[in-house]
């Protein structure tokens, strides 16, 4: 970072930004400015002072003002006394044994709105009878209603669930009469919502801008906190209304009903000293508390599953920044002892003890095959998901030879979030040899790794390497097969949309090795249709213009005028155009086609350490916008502003 006169100003430490002068401190002259997220108040014994971000380029020590590229203002101060003035928010000083912050304001959540019953034109009907249905029953029939096109009210085990749950809020008497689901009829209600969808869409322009604004209100009251001084952003304000639970995959819960959140299930998380949220008039709140080694605002407990829910600070916060860093640096911090690692567990296949056989099988999977630990959990509790120390005999299928390959392991399993696992890949032979102990003389619903259990691996990763988890390895390997991959797709003859289809499919590398699967989009096959037109309109396009410019090209040889020379080449640079255009189209044809059935998005968020994506775009002029979105980038403002271009994972 240079200042306005080109002068460094600044020096990396620790891999953050610091700037290297030690200013005065400076009062605020003019602060009425726009919301620039790039700007930090910090609490001083004079007042309010505004930071700026490494983006906002300071001159000389002794100059008073800042230069905020963003809005092309100029932000003036006045010195007052001396003070070392920490620029970046990452490098601010942090708080010893496990706290999180000193203090904490905040709203509370927002709840969902409450249930407004049906106009008395649209009915319910049973065996083709209307029917007037009790105010809670029909709320749950609409939650159905509104699905009533997809393709989970066709599965079974949806349609069982929901039953089941909806008889439990109606009446006796709605129970006694409504007893088959194939009887009832949504249509009315589904058309209902239908239209309801419709008329939002052809809403005046004015219409959309009231409910802009107040959308903006609401997100200025509850949609940040106090958090020591810091107005940080908070992501989820909204508390999740009633509907029907879907899951992931064939979840066995699909269907069942997930339960109006009230003030009574809510837990609020803010400091002692703070203005303490209010319930909505006449409730009261589950519990108020002053945890301050946590991060989480507000907490309760959803009915499906049991787990518990978290309101959070928005990704782009200093703690989330700060935390998403120190997760990135722990995998770089394996890639110094993995081949230790990978060493030791070779060895362990040999073992006399079987404990540590498995254990070393198991952490080889992990290693090779980016498979999640598997936490254990009650029977019962949810879908028989499993992992990698939680894989029964059923789950793996040994050959001596497939495919014209050695030792192959064939693997079937539900993983998280019900998401099938399905793999055949050949291991290395002391690998499979172990398997083939592991298995004998067990039953199908026996555990593989009848030795080992999730606490017992973790134990034994925290001994090779502080911090180090199952996890960890699946960010390395992540992080590590993408910079790989770039290096070897990325050509540097290509445009910029070639080169992108190169990032997504480094990107996609890594998804398959994550098992990031998803579902085509239900609009999928629509779209590629409409994406062929463009490009057969694109090709007639061309097709034309490579016409033009051959009569172009025979008329300049006739009247050899300096005219029809320049026709020519202006006929030349349409022809080029035209071409980059269809060149465009079908490199996102071909990108789409490839990802219909692979999810990106998780493993470029959570697994990917952003500044291997970063320093590839400083490095080949792609535009940071084309790999990352506006609220990515704000996630990921960390490491835009650290990773130049030479970074290496």
């Amino acid at each position: 970072m240079r200042s306005l006169d080109g002068k460094v100003k600044k020096e990396k430490e620790n891999g953050f930004a610091r700037y290297a002068w030690t200013p005065h401190l400076f009062c605020v002259l003019i602060c009425k400015l726009p919301a620039d997220p790039f700007l930090y108040k910090a609490s001083t014994h004079f007042g309010w002072l505004f930071f700026c971000s490494p983006q906002h380029v300071k001159s000389e020590p002794e100059d008073n003002f800042y230069y905020s590229p963003k809005y092309e203002k100029v932000i003036t101060f006045l010195p007052c006394l001396p003070h070392s003035v920490r620029v970046s928010l990452w490098e601010e000083e942090r708080y010893t044994d496990g706290v999180k912050w000193k203090f904490l304001e905040h709203k509370g959540p927002v709840f969902a709105p409450p249930y407004e019953p049906l106009p008395s034109h649209v009915k319910f009907y049973y065996d083709g009878k209307p029917m007037k249905l009790s105010l809670e029953a029909e709320e749950v029939a609409t939650f159905f209603a509104k699905m009533l096109d997809h393709e989970y009210t066709t599965k079974d085990i949806f349609r069982k669930n929901f039953f089941k749950d909806w008889r439990k809020e109606m009446t006796a008497e709605e129970k006694s009469k409504i007893t088959d689901l194939t009887k009832c009829d949504f249509t009315e209600m589904s058309e209902y919502f239908k239209a309801q969808s419709e008329a939002r869409k052809a809403m005046t322009k004015e219409d959309k801008q009231k409910i802009k604004e107040e959308n903006e209100r609401t997100l200025q009251q509850y949609g940040f906190c106090i958090m020591d001084n810091h107005r940080e952003r908070i992501a989820n304000f909204r508390i999740e209304p009633p509907g029907l639970f879907r899951g992931r995959g064939d979840h066995p819960k699909m269907g069942m009903l997930k339960r109006r959140i009230r003030p009574e299930d809510i837990i609020v998380n803010c400091s002692k000293d703070s203005k303490h949220p209010e319930p909505p008039p006449g409730t009261r709140w589950k519990e108020v508390r002053h945890d301050n080694k946590v991060t989480w605002l507000v907490s309760w407990t959803e009915n499906i599953q049991g787990s518990i829910k978290y309101i959070m600070l928005n990704p782009s916060s200093r703690i989330k920044g700060e935390k998403d860093w120190q997760k990135y640096e722990t995998a770089r911090r394996l890639k110094k002892c993995v081949d230790h690692i990978r060493n030791q567990y070779r060895e362990d296949w040999k073992s006399k003890e079987m404990r540590i056989r498995q254990r070393a099988v198991a952490l080889y999977f992990i290693d090779k095959l980016a498979l999640r630990a598997g936490n254990e959990k009650e029977e019962g509790e949810t879908a028989d998901t499993v992992g990698c120390c939680s894989l029964r005999v059923e789950h793996i299928s040994l050959y001596p030879e497939k495919d014209g390959q050695e030792y192959v392991v064939e693997f079937d399993f539900l993983g998280k979030d019900s998401i099938r696992y399905y793999n055949k890949v050949p291991v290395e032979k002391r690998v499979f040899k172990n398997l083939q102990l592991f298995m004998e003389n067990k039953e199908l619903d026996d555990d593989l790794f009848d030795r080992l259990n999730t606490s017992i691996l973790n134990k034994h990763l925290q001994e090779l390497m502080d911090g180090l988890t199952a996890k960890v390895f699946r960010t390395y390997n992540a992080s590590i097969t993408l910079q790989q991959q770039l290096k070897e797709l990325t050509n540097v003859e290509e445009n910029i949309p070639a080169k992108i289809l190169s990032y997504n499919r480094a990107n996609r590398a890594v998804a398959i090795l994550c098992n990031h699967q998803r579902a085509p989009p239900k609009t999928f096959e629509k779209s590629m249709q409409n994406l062929q037109s463009k490009i057969d309109a694109k090709r007639d396009q061309l097709a034309d213009a490579k016409r033009e410019l051959k009569s172009a090209k025979a008329d300049a040889k006739v009247r050899k005028d300096e005219k029809s020379k320049k026709a020519v080449e202006t006929k030349k640079k349409a022809v080029q155009r035209v071409e980059e255009q269809l060149m465009k189209l079908e490199v996102q044809a071909t990108d789409r086609e490839e990802n219909k059935q692979i999810a990106l998005g998780t493993s470029k968020l959570n697994y990917l350490d952003p500044r291997i994506s970063v320093a590839w775009c400083k490095k080949w002029g792609i535009p940071v916008e084309k790999i990352y979105n506006k609220t990515q980038r704000e996630k990921f403002a960390w490491a835009i502003d650290m990773a130049d271009q030479d970074f290496e994972f």
